[in-house]
Protein backbone atom coordinates (compact mmCIF):
# COMPACT_ATOMS: atom_id res chain seq x y z
CA UNK A 1 0.00 0.00 0.00
CA UNK A 2 1.38 3.53 -0.94
CA UNK A 3 0.74 6.49 1.75
CA UNK A 4 0.77 9.73 -0.19
CA UNK A 5 2.93 12.19 1.94
CA UNK A 6 1.41 15.17 3.76
CA UNK A 7 1.63 18.12 1.80
CA UNK A 8 3.63 20.89 4.04
CA UNK A 9 1.58 24.29 2.86
CA UNK A 10 3.63 26.87 1.54
CA UNK A 11 3.91 29.92 3.99
CA UNK A 12 2.28 33.22 2.92
CA UNK A 13 2.80 36.68 2.92
CA UNK A 14 0.42 38.40 5.26
CA UNK A 15 -0.71 41.75 4.71
CA UNK A 16 -2.94 42.65 7.74
CA UNK A 17 -5.96 44.57 6.00
CA UNK A 18 -6.08 47.93 8.05
CA UNK A 19 -9.91 47.91 8.16
CA UNK A 20 -10.16 44.92 10.37
CA UNK A 21 -6.79 45.78 12.48
CA UNK A 22 -6.44 48.99 12.16
CA UNK A 23 -2.84 50.70 11.97
CA UNK A 24 -0.08 52.14 14.58
CA UNK A 25 -1.56 55.96 14.06
CA UNK A 26 -5.34 54.59 14.81
CA UNK A 27 -5.96 55.70 18.77
CA UNK A 28 -5.63 52.71 21.06
CA UNK A 29 -9.42 52.75 21.92
CA UNK A 30 -10.59 52.81 18.20
CA UNK A 31 -7.79 50.24 17.53
CA UNK A 32 -8.83 47.48 20.06
CA UNK A 33 -12.87 47.83 19.51
CA UNK A 34 -11.47 47.04 15.97
CA UNK A 35 -10.03 44.08 16.49
CA UNK A 36 -12.40 42.43 18.63
CA UNK A 37 -15.96 43.56 15.93
CA UNK A 38 -13.45 41.59 13.44
CA UNK A 39 -12.93 38.48 15.60
CA UNK A 40 -17.06 38.90 16.65
CA UNK A 41 -18.01 39.15 13.01
CA UNK A 42 -15.43 36.43 11.81
CA UNK A 43 -17.42 34.16 14.29
CA UNK A 44 -20.55 35.15 13.37
CA UNK A 45 -20.10 34.73 9.41
CA UNK A 46 -18.55 31.47 9.73
CA UNK A 47 -21.94 30.12 12.13
CA UNK A 48 -24.01 31.50 9.18
CA UNK A 49 -21.71 29.05 6.78
CA UNK A 50 -22.37 26.06 8.97
CA UNK A 51 -26.21 27.05 8.57
CA UNK A 52 -25.76 27.68 4.88
CA UNK A 53 -24.26 23.97 4.44
CA UNK A 54 -20.92 25.77 3.33
CA UNK A 55 -19.05 24.20 5.96
CA UNK A 56 -18.92 20.34 7.55
CA UNK A 57 -18.16 19.45 10.69
CA UNK A 58 -17.98 21.82 13.41
CA UNK A 59 -16.57 24.68 15.05
CA UNK A 60 -15.94 26.62 18.38
CA UNK A 61 -16.39 29.97 18.50
CA UNK A 62 -15.22 32.55 20.85
CA UNK A 63 -18.26 35.58 20.93
CA UNK A 64 -18.19 36.95 24.19
CA UNK A 65 -14.34 36.37 25.10
CA UNK A 66 -13.19 38.56 22.00
CA UNK A 67 -11.41 41.24 24.93
CA UNK A 68 -9.38 38.63 26.41
CA UNK A 69 -7.55 37.52 22.83
CA UNK A 70 -7.17 41.26 21.69
CA UNK A 71 -6.00 42.04 25.10
CA UNK A 72 -3.21 40.02 25.35
CA UNK A 73 -2.26 39.73 21.88
CA UNK A 74 -1.56 43.49 21.81
CA UNK A 75 1.55 43.11 24.06
CA UNK A 76 2.74 39.93 21.82
CA UNK A 77 5.90 40.84 20.06
CA UNK A 78 7.71 39.67 16.83
CA UNK A 79 9.34 36.26 18.11
CA UNK A 80 6.93 35.20 20.55
CA UNK A 81 5.05 32.41 20.26
CA UNK A 82 1.26 32.27 20.83
CA UNK A 83 -0.42 28.34 22.01
CA UNK A 84 -4.17 28.02 21.70
CA UNK A 85 -6.56 25.41 21.78
CA UNK A 86 -9.75 24.47 20.37
CA UNK A 87 -11.70 27.90 20.47
CA UNK A 88 -8.32 29.32 18.73
CA UNK A 89 -10.23 31.96 15.92
CA UNK A 90 -9.88 34.77 18.16
CA UNK A 91 -6.25 34.47 18.94
CA UNK A 92 -4.93 33.45 15.71
CA UNK A 93 -7.10 36.66 14.14
CA UNK A 94 -5.59 38.73 16.97
CA UNK A 95 -2.28 37.74 16.52
CA UNK A 96 -2.23 37.68 12.33
CA UNK A 97 -5.56 39.20 10.70
CA UNK A 98 -5.41 36.66 8.27
CA UNK A 99 -8.85 35.59 8.09
CA UNK A 100 -8.71 34.66 4.17
CA UNK A 101 -6.54 31.95 5.52
CA UNK A 102 -8.55 30.92 8.50
CA UNK A 103 -11.66 30.75 6.41
CA UNK A 104 -9.88 28.61 3.52
CA UNK A 105 -8.23 26.51 6.42
CA UNK A 106 -11.90 25.90 7.87
CA UNK A 107 -13.39 24.84 4.05
CA UNK A 108 -10.84 22.61 3.19
CA UNK A 109 -9.34 24.57 1.20
CA UNK A 110 -5.43 24.36 -0.48
CA UNK A 111 -5.10 28.16 0.02
CA UNK A 112 -6.15 27.64 3.81
CA UNK A 113 -3.20 28.68 6.22
CA UNK A 114 -2.68 24.81 6.55
CA UNK A 115 -3.52 23.67 2.96
CA UNK A 116 -6.79 22.54 4.50
CA UNK A 117 -5.69 19.61 6.46
CA UNK A 118 -5.90 21.68 9.88
CA UNK A 119 -9.28 22.98 10.22
CA UNK A 120 -11.03 25.18 12.58
CA UNK A 121 -8.87 23.31 15.60
CA UNK A 122 -5.37 23.19 14.53
CA UNK A 123 -3.60 26.30 12.90
CA UNK A 124 -0.09 26.03 12.95
CA UNK A 125 1.49 29.43 11.54
CA UNK A 126 4.85 30.45 12.68
CA UNK A 127 4.56 31.65 16.03
CA UNK A 128 1.11 30.24 16.48
CA UNK A 129 -0.41 26.62 17.18
CA UNK A 130 -3.32 25.69 18.35
CA UNK A 131 -4.81 22.04 19.04
CA UNK A 132 -7.77 20.84 19.99
CA UNK A 133 -6.52 18.04 22.72
CA UNK A 134 -7.63 19.58 26.29
CA UNK A 135 -4.40 20.77 27.81
CA UNK A 136 -2.12 19.22 25.40
CA UNK A 137 -0.77 22.20 24.10
CA UNK A 138 0.51 23.58 27.33
CA UNK A 139 3.31 21.24 27.78
CA UNK A 140 4.44 22.39 24.02
CA UNK A 141 4.31 26.17 25.31
CA UNK A 142 6.61 24.97 28.11
CA UNK A 143 8.75 23.25 25.61
CA UNK A 144 9.03 26.65 23.39
CA UNK A 145 9.43 28.54 26.58
CA UNK A 146 12.69 26.63 27.57
CA UNK A 147 13.94 26.70 24.26
CA UNK A 148 13.66 30.40 24.23
CA UNK A 149 15.12 30.56 27.87
CA UNK A 150 18.18 28.36 26.37
CA UNK A 151 19.17 30.65 23.63
CA UNK A 152 19.29 33.81 26.10
CA UNK A 153 16.25 35.22 24.21
CA UNK A 154 14.11 37.44 25.87
CA UNK A 155 10.81 36.09 23.93
CA UNK A 156 8.09 34.62 25.90
CA UNK A 157 5.19 32.39 25.26
CA UNK A 158 1.58 32.62 25.84
CA UNK A 159 -0.43 29.55 26.05
CA UNK A 160 -4.48 29.85 26.48
CA UNK A 161 -6.22 27.78 28.09
CA UNK A 162 -10.31 26.88 29.65
CA UNK A 163 -11.12 25.78 33.05
CA UNK A 164 -12.72 22.82 31.39
CA UNK A 165 -8.56 22.17 30.68
CA UNK A 166 -8.08 22.20 34.91
CA UNK A 167 -9.01 18.64 34.99
CA UNK A 168 -5.97 17.39 33.00
CA UNK A 169 -3.06 16.14 34.66
CA UNK A 170 -0.25 17.09 32.53
CA UNK A 171 -1.19 20.58 33.13
CA UNK A 172 -0.08 20.04 36.58
CA UNK A 173 2.99 18.59 35.53
CA UNK A 174 3.82 21.38 33.04
CA UNK A 175 3.48 24.21 36.30
CA UNK A 176 5.70 22.54 37.81
CA UNK A 177 8.67 21.78 35.43
CA UNK A 178 7.39 25.58 34.67
CA UNK A 179 8.36 26.43 37.86
CA UNK A 180 10.68 24.56 39.47
CA UNK A 181 12.77 25.74 35.84
CA UNK A 182 11.67 29.52 35.91
CA UNK A 183 10.34 29.31 32.43
CA UNK A 184 9.27 32.35 30.32
CA UNK A 185 5.50 31.50 29.90
CA UNK A 186 2.21 33.02 30.62
CA UNK A 187 -0.55 30.85 31.30
CA UNK A 188 -4.35 33.24 30.31
CA UNK A 189 -6.83 30.92 32.09
CA UNK A 190 -10.31 31.97 30.18
CA UNK A 191 -12.85 30.72 33.09
CA UNK A 192 -15.94 31.18 30.61
CA UNK A 193 -18.12 28.95 33.42
CA UNK A 194 -18.78 26.04 31.63
CA UNK A 195 -16.62 23.03 30.61
CA UNK A 196 -19.27 22.52 27.37
CA UNK A 197 -22.41 21.66 29.41
CA UNK A 198 -21.20 21.88 32.88
CA UNK A 199 -20.78 24.81 35.12
CA UNK A 200 -17.22 25.11 36.58
CA UNK A 201 -18.86 24.21 40.36
CA UNK A 202 -19.74 20.62 39.08
CA UNK A 203 -16.30 19.68 37.74
CA UNK A 204 -13.56 22.15 39.84
CA UNK A 205 -13.19 22.14 43.25
CA UNK A 206 -11.30 24.76 45.01
CA UNK A 207 -9.82 27.30 43.81
CA UNK A 208 -8.50 28.06 40.02
CA UNK A 209 -6.32 30.43 41.49
CA UNK A 210 -5.21 28.51 44.22
CA UNK A 211 -4.20 25.42 41.51
CA UNK A 212 -1.15 28.11 40.20
CA UNK A 213 -0.55 29.13 43.79
CA UNK A 214 0.44 25.97 44.87
CA UNK A 215 3.58 25.81 42.45
CA UNK A 216 4.72 29.18 43.75
CA UNK A 217 3.10 30.92 40.51
CA UNK A 218 2.12 34.21 40.58
CA UNK A 219 -1.55 35.02 39.66
CA UNK A 220 -3.03 38.07 38.85
CA UNK A 221 -7.00 37.47 38.68
CA UNK A 222 -10.08 39.78 36.52
CA UNK A 223 -13.35 39.40 36.08
CA UNK A 224 -13.53 42.21 33.57
CA UNK A 225 -15.04 42.15 30.35
CA UNK A 226 -13.14 45.44 29.50
CA UNK A 227 -10.81 45.35 27.23
CA UNK A 228 -8.75 48.66 28.25
CA UNK A 229 -8.33 47.01 31.50
CA UNK A 230 -7.47 43.77 30.22
CA UNK A 231 -4.47 45.39 27.85
CA UNK A 232 -3.19 46.99 30.94
CA UNK A 233 -2.92 43.94 32.91
CA UNK A 234 -1.80 41.71 30.04
CA UNK A 235 0.45 44.17 29.06
CA UNK A 236 1.67 44.21 32.97
CA UNK A 237 1.60 40.24 32.95
CA UNK A 238 3.41 40.13 29.32
CA UNK A 239 6.03 42.70 30.85
CA UNK A 240 7.39 40.64 33.89
CA UNK A 241 6.98 37.26 32.33
CA UNK A 242 9.63 38.78 29.75
CA UNK A 243 12.12 40.62 32.64
CA UNK A 244 11.75 37.95 35.32
CA UNK A 245 11.98 35.05 32.77
CA UNK A 246 9.34 33.47 35.05
CA UNK A 247 6.12 32.04 34.79
CA UNK A 248 2.68 34.17 35.58
CA UNK A 249 -0.88 33.52 35.10
CA UNK A 250 -3.73 36.05 33.75
CA UNK A 251 -6.98 34.36 34.87
CA UNK A 252 -9.84 35.92 33.35
CA UNK A 253 -13.55 35.49 34.07
CA UNK A 254 -14.91 35.51 30.80
CA UNK A 255 -18.60 34.37 29.47
CA UNK A 256 -18.83 32.56 26.07
CA UNK A 257 -22.09 34.03 25.10
CA UNK A 258 -22.63 31.26 21.58
CA UNK A 259 -22.90 27.50 21.76
CA UNK A 260 -20.25 25.43 23.02
CA UNK A 261 -19.62 24.42 19.28
CA UNK A 262 -21.81 25.61 16.39
CA UNK A 263 -25.29 24.30 18.06
CA UNK A 264 -25.53 22.58 21.61
CA UNK A 265 -26.01 25.21 24.41
CA UNK A 266 -27.85 23.91 27.47
CA UNK A 267 -27.84 26.48 29.57
CA UNK A 268 -30.00 28.65 30.80
CA UNK A 269 -31.19 32.12 28.34
CA UNK A 270 -32.16 34.22 31.10
CA UNK A 271 -28.28 33.51 32.53
CA UNK A 272 -26.88 34.35 28.77
CA UNK A 273 -29.06 37.39 28.48
CA UNK A 274 -27.87 38.73 31.34
CA UNK A 275 -24.50 38.52 30.20
CA UNK A 276 -24.81 39.67 26.63
CA UNK A 277 -25.19 43.10 28.77
CA UNK A 278 -21.94 43.54 29.85
CA UNK A 279 -20.38 42.38 26.37
CA UNK A 280 -16.55 43.27 24.91
CA UNK A 281 -17.92 45.37 22.57
CA UNK A 282 -20.96 46.93 24.18
CA UNK A 283 -18.53 48.05 26.90
CA UNK A 284 -15.95 49.63 24.46
CA UNK A 285 -18.87 51.38 22.52
CA UNK A 286 -19.46 53.38 25.96
CA UNK A 287 -16.06 55.36 25.33
CA UNK A 288 -16.20 55.54 21.27
CA UNK A 289 -18.61 58.49 19.46
CA UNK A 290 -21.31 56.54 17.87
CA UNK A 291 -20.09 57.81 14.46
CA UNK A 292 -16.59 56.16 15.01
CA UNK A 293 -17.85 52.58 15.65
CA UNK A 294 -20.71 52.77 13.26
CA UNK A 295 -17.74 53.67 10.59
CA UNK A 296 -15.47 50.76 12.32
CA UNK A 297 -18.25 48.34 11.69
CA UNK A 298 -18.84 48.75 8.36
CA UNK A 299 -15.77 48.79 7.16
CA UNK A 300 -14.93 45.31 9.08
CA UNK A 301 -18.39 44.52 7.53
CA UNK A 302 -16.95 45.09 3.89
CA UNK A 303 -13.36 43.45 4.61
CA UNK A 304 -14.86 40.14 5.63
CA UNK A 305 -17.48 40.40 2.32
CA UNK A 306 -14.65 39.85 0.32
CA UNK A 307 -12.84 37.52 2.41
CA UNK A 308 -16.13 35.12 1.82
CA UNK A 309 -16.04 35.74 -1.54
CA UNK A 310 -12.84 34.94 -2.26
CA UNK A 311 -12.81 31.86 -0.07
CA UNK A 312 -15.88 30.71 -1.44
CA UNK A 313 -14.29 31.34 -4.98
CA UNK A 314 -10.99 29.24 -4.15
CA UNK A 315 -10.49 25.75 -5.68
Amino acid sequence: MTIAPTRIPRQRELQADPRTMGTPEEPRDLRLYRRMRFIRRFEETLLGLFDEGVLNGTTHACIGQEADAVGVIEHVEEGDHIFSNHRCHGHYLARTGDALGLMAEIMGKEAGVCGGIGGSQHVCAPGFMSNGVQGGIVPTAAGIALAMKLRGSDRVSVVFIGDGTLGEGAVYETLNIAALWDLPLLIVLEDNEWAQSTPTELNTAGSMRARFEAFGIPVTETTTTDVAELDALAGNEIAAVRTTGKTRVLLVHTYRLCHHSKSDDHRPEEEVALRWVTEPLAIARQRIAESQWQRIDAEVEAALAEVVATARALP
